[in-house]
């Protein structure tokens, strides 16, 4: 990959949406502690102010902008916001994201939508902006969408969050062989099960009767082998801002797995279909 802005990183300027919780917050703190200067973005501003606040009481240099990423003109609204605060970008973590567990046909057109809308639309958007903005400017950069390891396979009632993610995964690909002449480096990032508030949020966007039943910040049927901190996705994120890579994954069993089940797709189907066997043996016990 091309050199993107490291291996040093002071007084690098990054935009991380979703950033008030979770992966978004925990990347914000190792950014700013590695010398970047942080903007985050966010729907509710008490999350953000309290990330802000910690990042500025440790020295670091930080800020927040309030609104949602899917809305019209803000992925450009949080570019000028950089340049006003910053005087520019150098690097976009496109991590602002929701799950869903629902079943295709209990979907809702405008559920479907709004997923899409977030996860995929709005996150390319900001890595577009800001790649155009590089090349005008002739300037390096990094470009982050937060996938997941959801991207390179599924789960029974995961499929629309999937595949947001594994567009993702196809557009962070395209855009780093088109960028690559320009110093610009593009990343996909990989998550595993991570504890946060993402399957709490999952479980109340899902609706009644679907989502995932979560204990301590994850689903209670989620292999303790694949959970992880997000502090842990953050540390990962800077190794990759010093030293670019095409895929950041954190979990080495997540990665073996997913290519397994690429190269070996009837295991996979069975994987699959002993999950939707456990959730129909759950959905019959509650009832």
């Amino acid at each position: 990959m091309k050199r993107g802005i490291g291996p040093r990183l002071d007084g690098g300027r990054i935009l991380i949406t979703g950033g008030g919780t979770g992966i978004g917050a925990a990347t914000a703190r190792a950014c700013a502690d590695a010398g970047m200067k942080v903007l985050v973005s966010g729907r509710r501003p008490e999350p953000l102010e309290r990330v802000v606040e910690e990042i500025v009481g440790r020295g670091g240099v930080a800020t927040f902008r309030v609104g949602d990423v899917a809305a019209a003109g803000e992925s450009e609204a949080l570019l000028d916001a950089m340049d006003a605060a910053f005087g520019g970008t150098d690097v976009v973590f496109a991590n602002a994201g929701y799950g869903l567990e629902k079943p295709v046909l209990a979907a809702s057109a405008e559920e479907i939508r709004r997923i899409f809308d977030v996860n995929l639309v709005a996150a390319v958007d900001l890595m577009r902006l800001t790649g155009l903005r590089l090349r005008a400017e002739g300037r390096p950069g990094h470009l982050l969408g937060c996938a997941s390891i959801l991207s390179k396979f599924t789960l029974p009632d995961y499929g629309l969050y999937s595949a947001t993610k594994a567009a993702l995964s196809h557009v962070c690909r395209s855009m780093r062989c088109e960028l690559a002449d320009d110093g610009i480096a593009v990343s996909s990032v990989h998550p595993v099960t991570t504890r946060t508030e993402f399957f709490d949020v999952a479980r109340k966007s899902s609706g009644e009767g679907h989502g995932p039943v979560v204990e301590d910040g994850v689903p209670t049927h989620a292999p303790k082998m694949f959970v992880q901190s997000p502090e842990v996705v953050a540390k990962a994120v800077v190794r990759c801002l010093r030293r670019p890579r095409a895929e950041v994954w954190t979990s080495r069993i997540g990665r073996f797995s997913a290519g397994l089940f690429e190269m070996f797709p009837p295991v996979y189907e069975q994987v699959l279909r002993a999950e939707m066997r456990r959730k129909r043996r759950e959905a019959a016990s509650a009832d």
